[in-house]
């Protein structure tokens, strides 16, 4: 400082490598060279690597015009200050959603509403509908259609503890009146929208002790007016459920915006084209099992080969014969031959996958329905696709959708992606292109041989990124949140993805918020019980809001979005009654 000499370069670079940056970017107070140094590209971006610790062969964010400007990104526009905590409901908080254009926001709780609140510069409460009334026991979820003219509100209705039912509210955003109810089970379908009008629940019919079959419904939101000779619903889907698993969490994906996403995650060339194969496992974790060459996937487990051309009938008899005969060994449990049966039976009952799943037209206006399902156990470990055609887009045709053959009684899933853990929580990109999932993970090469009995799970959350386009895992999973509830108590933590960012709740107190193209987590958010559930605002990605089982709303807002709003307040002016009193004293 002063007239004292220029520090060498090497000393400079020592300074930005182990300062804290909020010291280095007002380093200027007390170095000469600042002003010669501010933009140095090469000084920002060993700063860059080294501090966020991130590996050189990650490339600078496609958007970026400097490293000294991703370096101000990254600590400036995070939104890790809270500004606001919202203390209106009076039980765990558990699930938020905004509106398209950021206007208004929707919460869920175990008060048993659904409050809507008004996003301007405070945050304050629009209102609140209270849905015991309608025998419900918690609202869960809720989602706005895609002109925010409605509100999709799924809820779990009051019944014996082992109870899987629930149901589905529409409610209007003009007078916030309720439009129509729909029974959704289980209750963890939760229910998404199509379309501005139409909304997807689901149904589920017990076949055995352990295989069920899953029937996803669509439905007209305006059901209680329209007319008597309109169907307002229309069955999309039938698919069996093997080993006590269920369809649940569902959402829909748009691929129309597939070949412009918002940010692309591949640092590399593009993978190869996808396998023909339907399954992939994500079980590996280890370096060494990185570094081997990747080998083809097996076959779905939910499609039996064929065995020397024996048709299902004959194998069935074949089985039972066998049974008599006592030429089965060892003898079969209940539960084994239960699934032996019906995997037996679906294999000639099931109409066959869409071909040619991936989009290739840019323009197409193809979607997925997204859902979480297993093959192996009650606990979610696979995420099935199955493709949406044009026709199934209303309720208009026959109720029970187009007509099926003998031998098309189940429907098939078009992919599926095994996830080799306990699927806690999805959500899309902005774009729809990609698919991130949270999930606790089961031991490696665990063997289930009771599908009520599931691995144990990890205590380490891991946020695993797919690509809808190529239906691959892109990057390494995201980790640095937890979870501690076993198997029978787990619950679905929300995620939520912006442009930039991806954020998620989780059982240790906190809420996380990572950079999708670093891979880096950038910040902690400070809860006093589990975070359930996180969302950033669809039009600015500096503000998120996180949901608490300590019943408050908490509102986080960037370094710089603070600063802008601090200086939009007026400056209380000073009364000239006062300047008066004190030239007079």
């Amino acid at each position: 400082a002063g007239g004292g000499p220029l520090l060498p370069d090497s000393v400079l670079y020592e300074i930005f490598l182990y300062l804290d940056h909020v010291d280095v970017l007002s380093v200027g107070l007390v170095c000469q060279q600042w002003h010669a140094v501010a933009r140095d590209e090469f000084l920002w971006k060993e700063l860059f690597y080294r501090y966020y610790r991130i590996s050189r062969e990650v490339p600078r964010h496609p958007a970026a015009v400097s490293w000294y400007a991703e370096f101000q990104r990254l600590y400036d526009t995070i939104p890790c200050v809270e500004v606001q905590a919202l203390k209106e409901h009076s039980d765990q908080v558990l699930h938020l959603s905004f509106s398209h254009s950021g206007c208004l926001f929707a919460s869920c709780s175990k008060d048993c509403t659904v409050k809507i609140w008004s996003n301007e510069l405070d945050i304050s409460l629009q209102h609140s509908s209270n849905m015991r009334p309608y025998n419900w026991s918690y609202t869960q979820f809720s989602q706005f259609n895609s002109d925010d003219s409605l509100l999709l509100v799924s809820g779990v209705f009051v019944g014996p503890h082992n109870s899987s039912s629930g149901e589905i509210a529409v409610i209007s955003m003009e007078n916030f009146t309720l439009l129509s109810r729909v029974r959704n089970k289980p209750y963890d379908v939760f229910g998404c929208w199509l379309n501005e009008t139409n909304l997807i629940s689901g149904n589920l019919h017990r076949i055995g002790r352990i295989t069920s079959c899953s029937v996803l419904w669509l439905n007209n939101a305006f059901q209680g007016i329209e007319s008597e000779n309109v169907n307002v619903v229309k069955r999309l889907f039938k698919i069996q459920n093997l080993n006590a698993s269920t369809i649940r969490t569902v959402m829909v994906a748009d691929c129309s915006r597939y070949d412009s996403p918002d940010l692309l995650l591949d640092y590399e060339e593009q993978l190869a084209a996808s396998s023909t194969c339907p399954v992939f496992d994500l079980g590996s974790d280890s370096e060494e099992e990185e570094a081997k060459p990747k080998q083809t996937p097996e076959p779905a487990v939910q499609e039996l080969p064929d065995e020397g051309g024996v048709t299902a009938e004959d194998g069935l008899q074949q089985l039972f014969d066998d049974i008599m005969e006592g030429r089965v060994r060892p003898a079969m449990t209940d539960t084994e031959l239960e699934t032996k049966v019906a995997e037996l039976f679906v294999r000639s009952r099931t109409k066959p996958p869409e071909l040619n799943l991936l989009p290739t037209d840019s323009n197409s206006k193809t979607k997925y329905l997204i859902f979480t399902t297993g093959c192996l156990t009650y606990s979610p470990h696979q995420i099935g696709i199955k493709r949406i055609l044009p026709h199934q887009m209303t309720t208009a045709g026959p109720v029970l959708g187009e007509e099926r053959r003998s031998d098309e009684f189940f429907d098939s899933l078009d992919h599926v992606i095994d996830i080799h853990g306990h699927i806690i929580g999805m959500g899309l990109s902005p774009d729809h292109r990609y698919l991130y999932v949270n999930s606790r993970a089961w031991p490696r090469d665990c063997v289930i041989s009771d599908p009520m009995q599931p691995p144990p799970i990890a205590e380490e959350i891991d946020l695993h990124v797919f690509d809808l386009k190529t239906m691959k895992e892109v990057k390494r999973a995201l980790r640095a949140h937890r979870a501690y509830t076993p198997n029978e108590e787990c619950f679905f933590i929300f995620l939520d993805v912006s442009r930039d960012f991806v954020a998620s709740g989780a059982e240790d107190r906190h809420g996380y918020i990572w950079d999708r193209h670093y891979n880096i987590c950038l910040a902690k958010l400070q809860h006093d019980n589990v975070v359930n559930s996180v969302a950033f605002s669809p039009v600015e990605q500096e503000l998120l809001l996180t949901a608490s089982d300590d019943t408050t709303i908490k509102v986080w807002r960037s370094p710089r979005a603070v600063r802008v709003r601090q200086a939009r307040k007026p400056r209380p002016r000073k009364l000239l009654f006062s300047w008066l009193m004190n030239q007079k004293s």
